[in-house]
Parts: C-alpha cells; structure tokens; sequence
C-alpha cells in the first residue's frame, strides 16, 4: 500500500479486503443464531441438569467461530495459523470438556466472539458508504442526463450533465480512497484475530527448541548406551580372547594362533578407536580443554590450544563443540596444506565460542566434502551458528557460537 499505489489497485488486495470485511458479518451472525438458540434452550431447560450443561455450552461456541476466523485470515496473511487449544490428555468427551473449560484460549476466544460481533457492523458500515457512495457518485453524470437532480444538501442541487462530470471525479476518487480505508480496516480486524485466537510464534519456536532438545538428550543417552556395551562387552571379550591366545600358544605353538592374536590386537584397537570417535573418555572425565589438547598432540600439523572457560558447559554443548573442533583440525590435515593452527574456546557473554584457525591455502566451502554442513546441523541443534571465513590463499576461520550458561 505505501510503496507503489497503482500496484496495489491493481492486485487481488483490494478484493481480498473486500471479501474478508463481507462474510465477517455472515460468520457472526451465524454464530449469534447458534448462541441464542441454545442460550434459550439453557433457558428453558434451566430447572433441569441438562439446561445447565446448555448454559455451560455456550462459550464453547466461539471454538467453532474461532476456527472459522483462523481459515478466514489465509485471505489477507498467508502464515500458518495454529489453533491455540492444548489436546486433552485421555480420549472421550468428558477430558474434552473439562479442558476446554479451563483453558484461556477459550474465553479468549468467546470475548473476541462477542467483540467480532459488535465490530460487526461497522464491516457491513463502512463497505457499504464507500460502495454505494461512490457508485452514485460516478453515475451522477447518467442520472442527471435522464431528468434526475441530485441533491448536495447546503452545496446545492446538480440538474445539469456539466456538472454532475465533478460528481463522477468525486466518486472515482472516493472509490480509491475506500480500497485503502477497507484494506486498512481488514488488515486491522485480522491483526486482532492473529493475536486472540492464533498461538504465537514463540510458543511454535519453544515446542521446537524443546524437540530438539529432547532428540539431543535422547542421542546422547544412547551414544553413552553404545559406548558402555562397546567398553564393557564387546573389548572385554576381546581382552580376553587374546589372553587366551596368548596361553594356547605357550601350551602349543602355532602360526594360526600367532595371527588370530594379532588379528584380535587389530580389532581390539578399532574398536578402541571407534569408541574415543563415538565419545573420548578425556572429555568426559578431565573436559574440553584437556580433549582438545590430547586432539592437538596426536595432530600432524603444530596445533595452539588457548581454552580458557570458567566452568565446564553442558554435556551435549561439549559433546558438539569438541567434535567441531576434531572436524575442523581434520580439515586441516587434509585439505588445508597449513603449517600451523590454532584452536581458541572462550565464554562470552552467553555464548561458547569456538574458532579453529590455520595458514593453509584456504578456499574451504561447505558442501565439498569437508563435513561443514554437518557441523553445523550439530550446532543447529543447540540453536548454535557457524561462520566460515576461507578466501583463496587463507587464512581459514571456523567459528562457532553456541548459547551456553556457565
């Protein structure tokens, strides 16, 4: 409406506003049909249980208005519009009602009921003198060229065709004018329907923090599950496998022996290597800076560890910026060419802050194999960022901020 006036008469807006102020008032009268055939039925029936439960009904109807007015508002605002009822906890009519009855969002939405009612009239008002206004306005010119007079009220009478071309002027600006006035008017009436009956954003933006959460919690309990059966199964029995080896071939010397022997070390040592990939018990027990420092000594290239944190962050926060960390330095053996790098963790503000740095060639990008994306899809999850700096010719920058309270 403010950026290019011709656009917007143009568009379907002016229709859409006209269409959403015209079956407002159909919906309501509805609604109050409905309410007044089953407040006087509550009357009636009052002496009786069941006029009671009529009477306990009615607020209840504004659900059914309300989630006619959440589909109304797709003419004018194409965002999602949940409905902000909770579902019972257990089946049947009964949890049903008692909910309803106790939820907010219901007597929200019976005041916004009655409110929609009264605004109801100036929806049928307000269309209705624009409308018909300007159309007589703009037939001013026919009607006067036929015989009619058209009366001004202390202005004057227009008898004449000459004249009455002012009127049709008048009427096509009056016309232009009320598709603002109508935009506007429905712009406002659906800004109140969002805000009384739809759930709000941040409550959408809560349940998914605390899905994620919830699937990070779960893929952390299940990492300690595998690496507690790895720890206590699988490399116990390898242990003693080779133990056993090791006293068959004392008792009766064989090649065969010798290489299953070194064939259980071998997978002994995988498997050893499996599990300090799944979760290294350094982290778990002495914390990121210590893990990171064991990182930096088995690395090719010379790495500088500056961890400096107050207290140690939450497991799961560790947990992903220490694979961050393993990442980016195995990034750097193997596709940066670098000389030297440097890992930094501090704790700023509210935030964990990781930046792994090298002098290699640069020109990393995600996507190309070098498992930033899946960095940070990690981060992601913790509503953490991740920024790369790589010009051609380096240096390299990866940092990462998580929200994080210590």
């Amino acid at each position: 409406m403010a950026r290019n006036p011709l656009r917007f008469l143009l568009s379907s807006w002016p229709w859409r506003s006209i269409a959403y102020l015209a079956t407002g008032p159909l919906v309501a009268v509805g609604w109050l049909a409905v309410v007044l055939v089953v407040g006087a039925a509550g009357v009636l029936l009052a002496p009786l249980v069941v006029g009671l439960g009529l009477l306990l009904f009615v607020p209840l109807t504004a659900i059914g208005l309300a989630a006619v007015e959440r589909r109304r508002l797709r003419l004018l605002d194409a965002r999602p519009a949940p409905s902000p009822h909770r579902e019972p906890a257990a089946p049947g009519w009964r949890p049903w009602l008692r909910l309803r009855l106790r939820e907010a969002a219901t007597w929200r939405e019976f005041g916004f009921a009655l409110l929609f009612a009264l605004l109801g009239a100036v929806d049928v008002v307000v269309p209705f003198v624009i409308i018909v206004g300007s159309s007589v306005q703009v037939g001013s010119a026919y009607l006067v060229g036929h015989g009619d007079q058209l009366q001004y009220g202390p202005y004057g009478t227009v008898d004449q065709p000459e004249e009455a071309w002012v009127g049709v002027a008048a009427g096509v600006a009056m016309f232009v004018v009320g598709l603002y006035v109508m935009a506007v008017l429905a712009g406002a009436r659906a800004a109140l329907a969002r805000l009384l009956l739809v759930r709000p954003v941040e409550d959408e933006l809560v349940a998914v923090r605390a899905s994620r959460a919830r699937m990070a919690d779960a893929f952390e309990a299940e990492r300690r599950r595998i690496e507690r059966d790895l720890h206590d199964g699988a490399q116990q029995r390898l242990t003693g496998l080779i133990m056993t080896l090791g006293l068959a071939r004392l008792e009766t010397p064989s090649e065969l022996i010798d290489k299953a022997q070194q064939d259980a070390r071998a997978a002994l040592a995988e498997l050893r290597d499996l599990v300090r990939g799944i979760h290294p018990s350094v982290l778990t027990d002495r914390g990121l800076r210590a893990a990171v420092e064991s990182l930096a000594e088995g690395a090719p290239v010379p790495v500088e560890v500056d961890v400096e944190l107050p207290g140690r962050p939450d497991e799961g926060v560790e947990s992903a910026a220490y694979f961050v960390i393993a990442e980016a330095l195995a990034n750097v053996v193997k596709h940066s060419e670098a000389d030297r790098a440097r890992v930094l963790v501090r704790h700023q503000g509210r935030l964990l802050v990781v930046e792994v740095r090298d002098d290699g060639k640069g020109g990393a990008r995600a996507g190309e194999g070098s498992g930033l994306q899946g960095l940070a899809d990690r981060v992601a999850v913790y509503d953490g960022t991740l920024r790369l700096a790589s010009p051609p010719g380096g240096p390299t920058i990866l940092r990462v901020e998580i929200p994080c309270e210590l």
